[in-house]
């Protein structure tokens, strides 16, 4: 990473005003990376360990179709899940319980996990409609009810009460805002001209950002009648993002894209504050952990782990 900073001209008796460039301070490297997936990762997943450990845990999807458990405390896999029948896992979700584990794979499967006192089994299976991009998602409301949205070419309804709501990125490059209790639109915006790759939403300050296979990220919010509105978009150097998360302090935001780079910029102004070259390939996914800690997963079979920019 190179990162350069100009200089305002000074007032200094028999020198010019011309600007300099100052060279920024040397960009940083990751803090520990993890191989071993033996294929690309394609999702990334912190959790809070198994109970009685209290150590946390990342989780990798890999093309393989296989999910890694690592130990963040020995930087090795501890468990490796093997349930997509050899095809891309592309979503991974831990429940409020802690040791279930829903896992998303292009073998049109979504498979839920019993991880609980060193178990690694299936327990359940639901078959998925549409292959594509699309993630699941999931709504936690409790420790025993939640909702789970997955890609599908019907309109089933949920049955969910108070209106939870759901935003989904489509292939024209829109955003929509449903009501899957009524099963209806409230509102849609077009913020791309490519489709929607990644999304993700700041539900304090009611703003949420998108990326695509374009040079932009789009930034929009939610009115309190619920209506989409854009506000900004941040211009990239270079096209194709294939994730972007919010980190839970809400301070940065962090981008995977497909120039193999992790792109990290302030969630407020949107201002750009580093660019991580490591990989040597696309750059699939990051995740954030709560204590800040970001984590990429590339083509290139490596997961670099970043503490960047200490939470406050």
């Amino acid at each position: 990473m190179t990162m350069e900073q100009e200089s305002t001209p000074s007032d200094v008796p028999g020198g010019d005003c011309t600007p300099t460039r100052m060279a920024a301070p040397p960009p940083p490297d990751p803090q520990f990376v993890l191989r071993g997936t033996q294929s690309a990762v394609h999702a990334l997943h912190f959790c809070g360990g198994a109970q009685g450990q209290g150590h946390p845990l990342l989780l990798s999807g890999s093309l393989s179709g296989l999910v890694h458990i690592w130990s963040l405390q020995t930087r090795r896999a501890v468990a490796t899940l093997d349930g997509h029948e050899g095809q891309c896992v592309t979503w991974l979700q831990t429940l409020p319980q802690g040791h279930q584990l829903l896992s998303q794979g292009r073998d049109l499967k979504l498979c839920l996990w019993d991880l609980g006192e060193g178990r690694n089994a299936v327990v359940d299976s639901v078959r998925l409609e549409s292959i594509g991009f699309c993630r699941g998602s999931v709504l936690a409301r409790g420790h025993q009810h939640w909702t789970l949205a997955v890609p599908g070419r019907g309109s089933d309804e949920a049955n969910s009460s108070p209106r939870p709501l759901l935003l989904a990125g489509y292939e024209d490059g829109s955003v929509a805002l449903w009501d899957v209790s009524e099963r209806k639109v409230c509102s849609r915006i077009a913020c791309h001209t490519e489709p929607v790759m990644a999304l993700d939403f700041d539900s304090q300050k009611a703003r949420g950002v998108s990326g695509s296979a374009e040079k932009a990220l789009a930034v929009w919010s939610l009115d309190e009648q619920q209506a989409l509105q854009a506000l900004r978009t941040q211009e990239l150097t270079n096209p194709g993002i294939a994730d972007v998360k919010i980190r839970p302090d809400r301070k940065i935001l962090a981008t995977a894209g497909w120039d193999h780079r992790i792109r990290v910029f302030h969630w407020w102004t949107m201002k750009p504050l580093a660019v991580l070259a490591f990989h040597s390939a696309t750059v699939h996914c990051v995740a954030f952990a709560t204590d800040g800690l970001l984590a990429a997963g590339s083509r290139d079979q490596r997961i670099s782990v970043w503490s960047l920019y200490p939470r406050t």
